[in-house]
């Protein structure tokens, strides 16, 4: 590989077909910035929900796409002090969002979104935006935090404080959902994931989950909730469908249940009645990552509570095309791209 080479993967229209290689100069870091060169990459759906137009419909072209990377730190910027060459680090995906509340307009500074992306060999990031990546991960573990890791995290640990013995109720198995089962694990909490498929809830009680639901043979999936919890709804449910499904997930909540909506694989919008909703005091939150310092915090319990993150697949970079293909398969975790 020629090292003075900027390889990346640029989008010049919407689609997949229209995601092509291109090669240009490796940038110079300005003040307060780092320069990365990218270990691995890890695929989102919202990157593929950009490159169909699905997202960001005014996007300018050409774009690098992806926000999730590891890398190493090869060159410095003026006036830098929190980082230094040779750390290996993760990019805050919004940028702009440090600690405590978010930032009036929240993805105005968001790496992939509003910033070029990471599916690069090189990248420039802030270094307010940085965080150190856990040192027992490798570059394909690592690569999945940013976005999966954090969600979960923050739906779970910032958003709400857990409580152990209370039950949270996970949808699918998708990148975000088992990160979530392996903190309720972690927690003590009483995990039921919902899958389509048997195979894959078998590995989910691999990881810890306390009761699985096949929602294709048990389609009233809520009322299957309910009664694991003897009548009394679950505490705490992360929704990653919406649409309709939002209605399940209201009736399968305890009262003062949690709703976390992270997701929205089945809709835009949520649909569901309102009195149920008022009688039992039921908390809607909707969650957007986190701040830094919360990953932060998340990096240090991954160290200390051991967790690996569940990797599908490693791709090569010139197979950027079939990962993203390999994305609408539904995977068992996390889609990566190794940049060697």
């Amino acid at each position: 590989m020629n090292r003075d080479i900027n390889r990346s993967w640029q989008m010049t229209g919407f689609g997949l077909s229209k995601l092509q290689p291109a090669q240009g100069k490796i940038p110079a870091p300005r003040p307060h910035e780092l320069l990365v060169r990218i270990k691995a990459i890890s695929l989102n759906y919202k990157d593929r929900m950009i490159l169909d137009g699905v997202l960001i419909p005014d996007l300018v072209f050409p774009f690098v796409p992806t926000s999730d990377a590891v890398g190493e730190v090869v060159a410095v910027g003026g006036g830098v002090s929190r980082f230094q060459a040779g750390q290996r680090v993760l990019g805050q995906v919004i940028a702009d969002w440090p600690d405590g509340d978010a930032p009036p307009v929240l993805h105005q500074h968001t790496l992939g979104l509003s910033l070029p992306g990471t599916l690069s060999d090189y990248v420039l990031l802030h270094e307010d935006a940085v965080v150190l990546a856990p040192p027992s991960l490798s570059d394909a573990e690592a690569s999945t935090l940013p976005i999966a890791a954090l969600t979960a995290w923050f739906a779970l640990a910032e958003a709400t404080k857990p409580v152990p013995g209370q039950t949270v109720l996970i949808q699918g198995t998708g990148g975000v959902s088992l990160f979530a089962l392996q903190f309720a694990a972690a927690f003590g909490l009483r995990a039921i994931v919902t899958s389509s498929s048997d195979d894959k809830l078998e590995r989910a009680r691999k990881l810890g989950a306390w009761q699985v639901i096949n929602y294709r043979t048990q389609p009233a999936w809520d009322e299957a909730a309910r009664d694991l919890t003897g009548g009394t709804g679950v505490n705490h449910i992360l929704e990653m469908v919406g649409g309709d499904n939002a209605r399940r997930s209201l009736d399968a909540l305890a009262a003062d249940g949690r709703l976390s909506v992270i997701g929205l694989l089945g809709s835009m919008e949520l649909s569901f009645p309102i009195v149920p909703f008022l009688r039992n005091r039921i908390v809607v939150q909707g969650i957007s990552i986190g701040h830094r310092r919360a990953f932060e915090r998340m990096n240090q319990a991954i160290e200390v509570l051991g967790i690996r993150p569940v990797v599908d697949k490693v791709f090569g970079f010139e197979e950027v095309e079939q990962a993203f293909q390999h994305l609408e398969k539904g995977p068992f975790g996390k889609v990566v791209v190794a940049t060697s």
